[in-house]
């Protein structure tokens, strides 16, 4: 196999596991009325997850090129 099949699995893997994290049950964990630094819990995760999402995606595209 490729290392750019392999990249592009990892990219599919990182968006499902973006997507998994963002859904309903794992959503509604957070949902809470607590503050994280003054934000809601639930929008600190959204950015958090959303964050991690694109770092991982930047490391395997970049990994990608050497």
């Amino acid at each position: 196999m490729r290392r750019s099949d392999r990249s592009g699995e990892r990219l599919v893997a990182t968006f499902v596991l973006g997507w998994v994290l963002l859904n309903y049950p794992v959503l509604s964990l957070f949902a809470r009325p607590r503050t994280v630094g003054g934000v809601p819990l639930l929008y600190a995760w959204v950015f958090a997850v959303w964050v991690l999402v694109i770092v991982v995606m930047a490391l395997v595209i970049e990994s990608r090129r050497e």
